[in-house]
């Protein structure tokens, strides 16, 4: 997503076009003028062609995460078959989950060098050929193994694919286009469960890695022939080089690519700096970190919940992540009202557009979550009908898409230059949460009871849950203190 996202951000002119994210670069922002024609300009292709290559890079992110979820109903499978416990199992949901938190701050820059076409290829070959050792594993080790590699190769999408957006639509037309990218994105770890469920109910579970497989391969077929490059800094370098082979001039190039292991170096270790040196980062990472950590958590919760106070089957528990997706689809059609509310801000303010101006849909979003939880832990118990605990998670869909979408516009706006950073910070926090998360999820239920744990989850996002209002009041000033923020 903004996904989920460490993507490069490149802001484009008619004439020019300057990579606001250059950070690979020492930070600066560098012009360069392209050498094509108008109409071969990213963001001069047509509307079909634009909203192709979203659509195929959001359900290349939403098969990835789908494939975080899809592995948690085979836990008794694996029980069965090599005796491990559940503790064990969720290993592999955690080390798949922290391997797509570490390789974006590798893949990200990347994509600066050789472009997102090539990156986002290479990374469905390697997803693919990953699933292969994951489907035949015939002890827990190869599995777990398979599984952070599987995880690791997938990540591409969930820092290039965010960036392929913003190279096709213009910053005006972004809102749209990003959001259905982040909604399709986050409906990946709810959707995965609901397949999980039936396949294991009814077959082995080594379908669930079969169903993985067919879907990467038929994406990789659609991102192969109508997923052409759209990263503009490349386009140039490509064309410009084409025109001295052409030409047979020894014409030297303003600006060739850098080191690479430099570039990968600043990746890595730009994001930990606005986490330690930047209040505003950190605290909109702990928010989203909570938000994912416990959208991850209620893998395992959820079947615990439904199948000891209703006794559900596996098939029935999958169909109870049906309340999250419900909550996101709410949100999505909840979006105009938003517009409309951020242009009487920017009206109201003489025409000038805040980055701040993202944040009330944050601020509501963040209220939603403690709502949800002490909604589905309060009202799940035999003596209550199952659908009042499903319902309670609606408003936990609703409130993490605003959270998420919310937070990494924002980041975008604020941290023009160090954007990609700023996202990865974001991506690290939140993914390394998820890893975290669903190993003490069960145990905490059992231990707690499910009104209580619940609660718990509930007080964490309620202590998390000012920072936008206050970041909403004073984030102009705080801004004007980073470093690393444009005031």
């Amino acid at each position: 997503m903004l996904s989920s996202c460490v993507g490069l951000t490149v802001h484009f002119s008619e004439d020019g076009i300057s990579s606001a994210v250059g950070e690979a670069r020492g930070g600066v922002a560098h012009e360069q003028r392209p050498t094509w024609e108008r109409h071969e300009h990213p963001r001069k292709r047509s509307i079909r062609s634009k909203w192709t290559i979203v659509l195929i890079s959001s359900m290349a992110a939403h098969v990835v995460t789908a494939g975080s979820g899809i592995y948690t109903l085979s836990y008794d499978q694996f029980r069965n078959e090599w005796g491990t416990s559940r503790e064990v199992s969720t290993l592999g949901l955690s080390l798949y989950t922290l391997a797509m938190g570490l390789g974006p701050l590798v893949i990200a820059p990347l994509s600066e060098f050789y472009g997102r076409r090539i990156i986002g290829l290479c990374s469905l070959v390697a997803y693919l050929i990953w699933l292969v050792p994951c489907a035949l594993a015939r002890n827990i080790e190869t599995e777990l193994i398979g599984r952070f590699f599987t995880g690791a190769a997938g990540s591409a999408f969930l820092s290039v694919a965010g960036g392929t957006v913003g190279d096709v639509f213009e910053p005006s037309q972004l809102q749209t286009p990003m959001l259905v990218y982040s909604t399709i994105g986050f409906l990946g770890p709810d959707v995965g469960p609901i397949f999980g469920a039936v396949i294991n109910q009814y077959t082995t579970w080594r379908w669930s890695f079969y169903v993985l497989m067919i879907c990467t391969a038929i994406l990789l077929v659609f991102f192969y022939f109508f997923s052409p490059e759209t990263y503009a800094p490349v386009l140039v370098r490509w064309k410009t080089e084409r025109s001295q082979k052409e030409s047979g001039l020894d014409i030297s190039v303003d600006e060739q690519p850098r080191s690479i292991v430099r570039a990968v170096l600043i990746s890595c270790t730009r994001p930990f700096q606005l986490l330690v040196l930047d209040p505003m980062v950190t605290c909109l990472c702990i928010l989203t970190a909570f938000t994912l950590g416990i959208q991850y958590l209620l893998f395992g919760g959820f079947t615990y919940v439904f199948e000891t106070v209703y006794h559900f089957e596996l098939w029935q528990i999958g169909l109870t992540f049906l309340g999250i997706a419900v909550g996101a689809f709410i949100a999505m059609a909840m979006d105009p009202f938003w517009r409309r509310y951020r242009g009487k801000q920017v009206k109201n303010n003489n025409g000038i557009s805040e980055p701040e101006f993202r944040l009330p849909s944050v601020a509501f979003g963040a209220l939603c979550l403690p709502i949800s939880l002490f909604w589905f832990g309060w009202t799940s118990r035999p003596s209550i009908h199952w659908i009042v605990p499903i319902l309670g998670t609606v408003p936990f869909g609703l409130g993490g898409l605003f959270v998420y979408s919310g937070i990494w516009t924002f980041l975008v706006e604020a941290y023009p230059i160090y954007a990609a950073s700023a996202l990865g910070a974001n991506a690290f926090t939140r993914l390394v949460s998820a890893a975290a998360f669903p190993l003490f999820g069960v145990q905490m239920f059992e231990r707690m009871g499910i009104g209580w744990g619940a609660s718990l989850l509930g007080f964490l996002t309620l202590v998390a849950a000012p920072f936008p209002f206050i970041f909403i009041r004073y984030g102009k000033r705080l801004r004007g203190f980073s470093k690393f923020a444009k005031s």
